[in-house]
């Protein structure tokens, strides 16, 4: 049935298609048809198909920092695709439009307020991206993870970031934490999707240098792109440790870990704030508008992260915080507490609520 048809828009990375993926299996419960507009080039082109969602493709891809040539052709580019979005969704027929980041959003948004469907749009991060900033005019309801991300307006609503049931649904961490062997520090290391490359290269030669300091485990995610280099800085320093090239079970990993060590994406801040578990957060300095900072600083600034900038990211630096850690279980508990009460549970469930406002149901 058509007027059950809901267009999910969102890809790129995992800060975008994942909190989409939530809020798509919670319409899904209640009984509506969903599509994703996406693109052959971003993650949701492997990810979307493989939880079942037909993903509808438009050709478009970023603008800003790709050089003059792309620039000089964007006009032509996002014609096009707001053909292609266009179509789509005489094709569809969507009772309401939803997006939540990525290249396609753009045209997608625009092509949905031209044919008068309800367009919704979500930030996932503090600093709201250039396409959503754009895309505010032409909605009918704007949705924040983080205060502050859009100037305020009747039709805006802090939902916080949707988060996957099961790091919702963990234990709280006085509970975790009560049976811990605190003479073993567990700590995660993330590198993200597409990986990091200065933590990968970091957090091996810091582990060594503190070696007799500390005792502890070690799980690492390296992304694919840097899983044999990643590999080879432990085996240089013969430190065990459990490599992955990517978590799909992120819920048993953030319970298993005292400490996790990470970049600041959108929504990995939200996972360490539902999950409840203390943060090393080094901001990826490249992103645009040093937005990871500002992500980060929702955590650091109520004492449930330690936030270290790349520049200032050293094997010395790492090792004396490590060190620290080490000996004040009390404070790594406190940290865990502190990001658990900034969490935003019901995210999901109040994204897919304002969807259904939007078409009175």
């Amino acid at each position: 049935m058509r007027d059950k048809n809901i267009l999910i828009m969102a890809g790129g990375t995992g800060g975008h298609v994942y909190p989409a993926l939530a809020v798509a299996d919670n319409l899904k419960e209640k009984g509506f048809n969903l599509f994703w507009l996406g693109t052959s080039k971003g993650m949701e082109s492997k990810v979307v198909p493989e939880h079942g969602y037909p993903l509808l493709k438009i050709n478009v891809a970023g603008v800003r920092g790709n050089g003059f040539l792309r620039l000089l052709f964007a006009p032509l580019m996002l014609m096009i695709a707001l053909f292609q979005a266009l179509m789509i969704m005489v094709k569809v027929r969507p009772v309401a439009v939803l997006g939540m980041g990525g290249f396609a959003s753009g045209p997608g948004g625009v092509a949905a307020w031209l044919m008068r469907i309800p367009l919704l749009i979500h930030e996932q991060n503090a600093i709201a991206g250039l396409t959503n900033r754009l895309l505010v005019p032409f909605a009918v309801s704007v949705m924040a993870a983080f205060p502050g991300a859009f100037k305020k307006s009747t039709k805006l609503s802090i939902t916080g970031n949707p988060v996957r049931k099961d790091i919702v649904n963990l234990l709280s961490p006085e509970k975790r934490y009560a049976d811990r062997d605190s003479n073993v520090l567990k700590i995660l290391v993330l590198g993200g999707s597409l990986g990091a490359k200065r933590i990968n290269e970091v957090v091996p030669e810091t582990l060594h240098a503190l070696a007799d300091d500390c005792h502890f485990e070690v799980k690492h995610q390296s992304g694919e792109r840097h899983l044999a280099d990643t590999t080879a800085a432990y085996n240089k320093y013969n430190i065990d440790v459990e490599i992955m090239p990517f978590i799909n079970n992120m819920a048993e990993v953030y319970a298993w870990a005292d400490i996790v060590i990470c970049r600041a994406g959108a929504l990995t801040v939200a996972e360490l704030a539902a999950s409840g578990v203390g943060s090393i957060l080094i901001p990826f300095p490249y992103a645009v508008d040093d937005h990871q900072t500002e992500n980060a600083k929702y955590l650091s600034v109520e004492g449930a992260a330690i936030l270290i900038q790349e520049a200032q990211l050293s094997v010395e630096k790492l090792k004396t915080l490590i060190i620290k850690l080490c000996n004040t279980s009390d404070q790594l508990l406190q940290m865990a507490v502190n990001a658990r009460a900034l969490s935003k549970p019901t995210a999901t469930d109040d994204v897919a609520r304002l969807c259904m406002e939007v078409i009175h149901v």
